[in-house]
C-alpha cells in the first residue's frame, strides 16, 4: 500500500508542477486575460487570483506576480473606466502570494518594489459620514495611491487611499500606512510612523523632532519585522 500511495503522490506532484506552469499567464500564454500591458517576462503564478478590469491594469517588464493574488480595477466586471490605466506596476516587481491590490482611481506601483505575502494595497475606502445609513451603503473614497521603486513593503502590510511613498523605503510587515513619506523611510506601526531615515551625511537614523538625529544603532531593528517569512 505503502508503494501505492508513494506512486500516487508522485503523480500527483508531477501533475500539479504541470498545471502550476501550463496555468501561468505571460505574454506567450495570456489566457483570456486582456491586461492593457503585460510586460516582456512578466508572469502571473497559477493558482491566479480574482483578477477583472485588466484592460486598465499595466504589468511591467520581468514583474513575478505570486500564486492567489488578486489584482482589480473597478469596482467589478464590464465597467468602462475610461481612457487611462488604473492600476500600474512596474518592471522587475515581485508580489508576495495572497496579496490585494485593489485600484479604483490610481495605484502606481514603481519598478523594482517587492512585497511580503498577504500585503494589501487599495485607494478606495468607505465612508461613515452618515451615522444613519450603513457604512457599507455609503459612497466610498478614492484618493490615489504611490510606491517609490526600489521599496520594499512587508508581510501583511497594509496601504491606505492616500499613501504616497518615496524610493527604497520599507514597509514593516503589518503596518498599517496612510500618508505621506520621503525617499528612504523605514515606516512602522498602526498607524504606521516614520521610524528611519537617511541622510548623506547621518546614513540611516532615527527622526527626532525639534533636535538632531539620532543615531541608527539606537533604533530598534525594524527590517526584521518586515521578513517575508
Amino acid at each position: 500500500m505503502s508503494i501505492v500511495k508513494r506512486a500516487v503522490g508522485r503523480l500527483l506532484h508531477r501533475g500539479w508542477a504541470y498545471a502550476k506552469a501550463a496555468g501561468a499567464v505571460s505574454p506567450l500564454s495570456p489566457a483570456d486575460y486582456r491586461f492593457r500591458r503585460l510586460g516582456d517576462g512578466a508572469c502571473l503564478s497559477f493558482p491566479v487570483g480574482a483578477i477583472f478590469g485588466e484592460e486598465w491594469i499595466e504589468i511591467g517588464d520581468h514583474t513575478l506576480v505570486g500564486e492567489r493574488v488578486s489584482i482589480s480595477a473597478g469596482m467589478g466586471p464590464g465597467v468602462d473606466l475610461g481612457p487611462g490605466s488604473i492600476v500600474r506596476i512596474g518592471r522587475g516587481c515581485s508580489i508576495g502570494r495572497g496579496s490585494h491590490i485593489v485600484g479604483h482611481q490610481s495605484i502606481d506601483i514603481g519598478d523594482d518594489v517587492f512585497t511580503g505575502p498577504y500585503v494589501y494595497i487599495t485607494d478606495q475606502n468607505h465612508v461613515y459620514d452618515d451615522p444613519e445609513t450603513p457604512i457599507g451603503r455609503q459612497w466610498p473614497r478614492n484618493n490615489p495611491v504611490s510606491i517609490g521603486s526600489g521599496s520594499w513593503l512587508g508581510t501583511g502590510a497594509i496601504i491606505l487611499p492616500g499613501t504616497r511613498l518615496g524610493r527604497q523605503s520599507v514597509v514593516a510587515g503589518g503596518a498599517v500606512v496612510r500618508g505621506e513619506f520621503p525617499d528612504h523611510s523605514v515606516v512602522a506601526g498602526v498607524p504606521a510612523k516614520l521610524v528611519r531615515t537617511y541622510t548623506p551625511d547621518e546614513g540611516w537614523h532615527s527622526p527626532r523632532p525639534g533636535g538632531g538625529p539620532e543615531a541608527a544603532r539606537d533604533e530598534p531593528s525594524v527590517h526584521l519585522l518586515a521578513s517575508n517569512e
